[in-house]
């Protein structure tokens, strides 16, 4: 799957050496970068990528923040939180701001390419660090994006794939993708076992 792929980082030695990894990539179109928050946007109300490879700590905005800004007004494009921080609470946070997922800057080119694949098939990746981070605390929640806790606290209303739909202005296909997503993260075989589990766990 061919993916236009832009990145925002404030360090031009991490710019070029992920350019270097992906612009000779025949399923990868780059265009390009920004080096703050404020250029970014800029960017994105003129053409926007299929990924954005997002730095946690940029000079004008944090990283989360500009997430959480990207998805609200550009919500087709997928964001990957891309830093050298490994903490758990700074993972969750880009997560629950928009991400689909988070990669350590020591990423090397396959690991680039499988996030990007991943993401782009409505997935979420995280590296094997960051993986293992979230893995740290013993009580463990299912990490969810923004917008699968949005359709997760629609579902516990009631509502159907239908008026989910309508209601956050997203296709049926795309409610029942999240629906799907949430029942495999919870370990859920239905829809009632889902919402139990999310009630028990505080997050509904």
């Amino acid at each position: 799957m061919k993916a236009s792929v832009f990145i925002v980082d404030d360090h031009y030695m991490v710019i070029e050496g992920i350019r270097s990894l992906l612009q000779h990539e025949k399923d990868i179109d780059w265009m390009g970068h920004a080096t703050n928050a404020a250029s970014c946007l800029s960017f994105l109300k003129q053409q926007q990528p299929d990924v954005l490879l997002m730095d946690i700590s940029l000079p004008d905005k944090s990283g989360t923040d500009l997430c959480r800004e990207v998805k609200q007004l550009f919500p087709a494009v997928f964001v990957l939180g891309l830093s050298t921080f490994n903490q758990q609470a700074v993972i969750r946070n880009m997560m629950d701001n928009g991400a689909s997922g988070y990669l350590l800057k020591n990423a090397d080119k396959a690991e680039l390419l499988e996030a990007i694949q991943l993401v782009l098939a409505g997935k979420t990746y995280f590296s094997q660090e960051a993986a293992a981070s979230l893995k740290d605390n013993d009580q463990v929640l299912p990490l969810i994006t923004r917008r699968e806790k949005e359709v997760l606290l629609l579902i516990a209303k009631g509502l159907t794939n239908a008026e989910i739909s309508e209601q956050l202005f997203i296709s049926v296909p795309t409610v029942n993708t999240h629906r799907k997503s949430l029942l495999e993260k919870f370990d859920a075989k239905n829809t009632a076992i889902l919402i139990s589990k999310a009630i028990r766990q505080g997050m509904v």
